[in-house]
């Protein structure tokens, strides 16, 4: 059942939410090097808004495990099917991207892989392990989906130690049977909890979409929700509906009430609450990392 009726969605994308297009030497160049190692970035398989900005400034969120998903969020522009065997060089490859590129600070993430016993979670650990020997001063940020709650996958990315490790929530909990169907909202928060029982000291991160019918203080109550499982950093965005068969935006936020869900995130514990219209997962990924090292 649809959240709302089509004829409810607000007929324009307000002023703050218009990017321009990408381009750019560094832009093309990045592009380049992507398609010759056939790589996938979230960048593109989710046809990210920011994709110009953060591409020009060399940094980009690299898709492990190929570009279909096992899944069918009803959120998400990344293609669903049968995805193709495991690519086992994908790892080696990305580590050699990262190094061409000179990224200090490199993020990965991946599609859902269900029909994988471990969800993947070996690519992980080994394209962790490549770039640490490819790059050793690059700081790694990965991604995860929730393995089926498999927490033996979850230990196997632990043990090979990321500088931040985020899981997003994406949504908050009356609504995750529509926006997050084969996922659990009380499973989320349980990966994140298992990462500080495993290591203590790793930084733990989460994320949010805004605009799908949620209250704020329901928004609230999921940030409450996190920090009881001491997670460190959040990242709250507008849900922009990637096309038609996707679930209908509900209203679009102000740059102002962004500006108070940050104020009230980190009233509440965060380190560093990243909030904004445009805002995803990895977005100033590095900056929001460094921010909590300060606090």
């Amino acid at each position: 059942m649809a959240l709302v009726q089509l004829e409810t969605l607000p007929p324009r994308k307000p002023p703050w939410l218009r990017v321009k297009l990408p381009a750019g030497d560094t832009f093309f160049a990045l592009k380049r090097l992507v398609h010759e190692k056939r790589l996938h970035t979230v960048c593109e398989e989710a046809m990210c808004p920011n994709i110009g900005e953060c591409w020009n400034q060399r940094s980009a969120t690299f898709m492990l495990l190929g570009d279909t998903c096992t899944r069918s969020c009803g959120f998400c522009a990344v293609h669903t099917g049968r995805p193709v065997a495991l690519d086992i060089q994908e790892p080696e490859r990305v580590a050699e991207a990262i190094a061409t590129l000179g990224l200090r600070y490199a993020v990965l993430t991946s599609v859902n892989r269900d029909d994988l016993l471990d969800g993947g979670s070996r690519i992980f650990a080994e394209t962790i392990r490549a770039v640490r020997r490819h790059s050793p001063a690059c700081r790694v940020e990965v991604l995860i989906p929730d393995f089926k709650g498999n927490w033996e996958a979850l230990a196997e990315v632990v043990e090979a130690h990321p500088d931040v490790l985020n899981h997003n929530m994406e949504s908050i909990a009356r609504l995750y049977s529509q926006v997050r169907p084969q996922a659990r909202y009380t499973r989320s928060l349980e990966l994140l909890q298992r990462v500080k029982e495993y290591d203590n000291t790793m930084r733990t991160k989460s994320g949010l979409m805004v605009g799908l019918g949620e209250e704020t203080a329901e928004i609230v109550a999921t940030m409450r929700d996190l920090r009881d499982v001491q997670c460190d950093l959040l990242t709250i965005g507008q849900y922009l509906r990637p096309s038609v068969q996707h679930l209908p935006v509900v209203r679009y936020y102000h740059p102002e009430e962004f500006v108070d869900l940050k104020r009230q995130g980190e009233a509440l514990g965060f380190l560093h609450v990243e909030a904004g219209p445009l805002v995803r997962s990895s977005y100033h990924a590095a900056g929001q990392e460094a921010a909590a090292q300060q606090r």
